[in-house]
C-alpha cells in the first residue's frame, strides 16, 4: 500500500469499486434530472433522481419486485423481460408525474443488456433519455423472452428431465415458460391500464 505525506486514502465506495465520483460531479453539475437503473442478479431497480446538495432526492422509483406484488409477474424479476417491464413501470410513473426528459446514470455497469432493456422500457413509455445506438434486434427479440420461449421448447422436445432441472423454478410456481412471450405482453398491457 502507498505511504507518505501526499497520499490519500480514496472514499470507501470508490475503493470497492462502486462510486465513479468524478462521473457523478459531471451528472450532478449537468443540472439536470437522472435516471438511474441498477441491476442485481435478482432484481432491477430503475429511479428518476434529483440531486440536492444535501443528498439525492427520489422523485420516482420501480423495483421488478413490484412487478410480481402488484402485476402478478411469476417469472423471475432478474431476466431481460423483467428489467423491460420495471422501466417501463418507471416510466409511465414518471410521466404521470410530468416528467419529460432525464440523463441516463447506470453507475458501474455489471448486466450492460438489463440496463438497456429497463432503458428501452422508459424510452418506450415516452421519456427522452439521450443514448447512442445500443439497441440491436437480438436484444429487442429477447425482451419480450422468445429467447426463454424457444429454449424450454426444444429442452421440453429433447428430455423432459433436463427441462424439469433447468425450469424447476418456474415449474415450482406453477408457471409454463412456453408462455413468456404472452404473459409479456398481458403484463404490459396491464402497466399501461394501472398507471395511465
Amino acid at each position: 500500500m502507498a505511504n507518505g505525506p501526499k497520499y490519500r486514502v480514496p472514499f470507501r465506495r470508490r475503493r470497492e469499486g462502486k462510486t465513479n465520483y468524478h462521473l457523478r460531479l459531471r451528472l450532478i453539475k449537468s443540472n439536470q434530472l437522472r435516471l438511474v437503473i441498477r441491476n442485481s442478479t435478482k432484481n432491477c431497480v430503475v429511479s428518476f433522481n434529483e440531486a440536492k446538495i444535501n443528498g439525492d432526492r427520489t422523485l420516482v422509483y420501480a423495483c421488478s419486485a413490484q412487478l410480481a406484488k402488484k402485476f402478478d409477474w411469476k417469472y423471475n424479476s432478474g431476466n431481460l423481460s423483467s428489467a423491460y417491464l420495471t422501466g417501463y413501470l418507471a416510466g409511465l410513473q414518471a410521466k404521470k408525474a410530468n416528467i419529460q426528459s432525464a440523463i441516463l446514470d447506470i453507475g458501474i455497469p455489471i448486466h450492460k443488456n438489463r440496463i438497456w432493456a429497463s432503458l428501452k422500457g422508459v424510452i418506450d413509455a415516452g421519456i427522452e433519455i439521450p443514448h447512442g445506438d445500443i439497441f440491436n434486434e437480438n436484444l429487442e427479440k429477447r425482451i419480450t423472452g422468445e429467447h426463454i420461449k424457444a429454449y424450454a421448447e426444444k429442452l421440453k422436445s429433447e428430455s423432459q428431465e433436463l427441462y424439469k432441472k433447468e425450469f424447476s423454478a418456474y415449474l415450482k410456481n406453477k408457471v409454463d415458460p412456453t408462455k413468456i412471450v404472452e404473459v409479456f405482453e398481458k403484463i404490459k398491457k396491464e402497466i399501461e391500464k394501472k398507471i395511465k
